[in-house]
């Protein structure tokens, strides 16, 4: 088997493992094990090739970790609008009580509101930013 065939075989192979696994890991390696088959068509040694591979592999696979770390962390379970569907709504409070709470009527239902630590509670429309067991935690809008 001709060195360059070996290695786009085995890209596909990776590339055929990344999809069923689903992590960008492999398809990372895959552009490494591309590198080497345009090494080996090109008349590289066989030990370049492999260095090829090492080089473009691991360097892609050290950018999407770099990436990764750089990249927003996802918001906590209860300040994630794709798990609460509450986050980002607004709610009316006309009073808060001196516990720091107030009772809103919102979907129907009553709900307690809470704001956070250290903000001054006015009246007024709030967003809810977070769900908090029961308790919707507001910002004031």
């Amino acid at each position: 088997m001709d060195d360059s065939t070996f290695w786009w075989v085995a890209a596909g192979l990776a590339v055929a493992v990344e999809l069923i696994t689903g992590t960008f890991y492999l398809l990372m390696i895959a552009l490494g094990l591309v590198a080497a088959a345009l090494a080996a068509t090109a008349g590289v040694a066989t030990a370049s090739q492999i260095a090829v591979a090492a080089v473009v592999g691991g360097g892609a696979v050290l950018v999407l970790c770099w990436v990764r770390r750089r990249s927003a962390q996802a918001p906590l379970p209860q300040a994630n609008p794709d798990i609460h569907l509450d986050i980002g709504q607004t709610v009316h409070i006309a009073q808060w009580d001196a516990d720091g709470s107030a009772q809103v009527h919102y979907r129907g239902a009553n709900w307690t509101a809470i704001h956070r630590a250290g903000v001054t509670p006015l009246a007024g429309e709030h967003r809810v930013v977070e769900v908090v067991g029961s308790r919707l935690l507001v910002d004031k809008t």
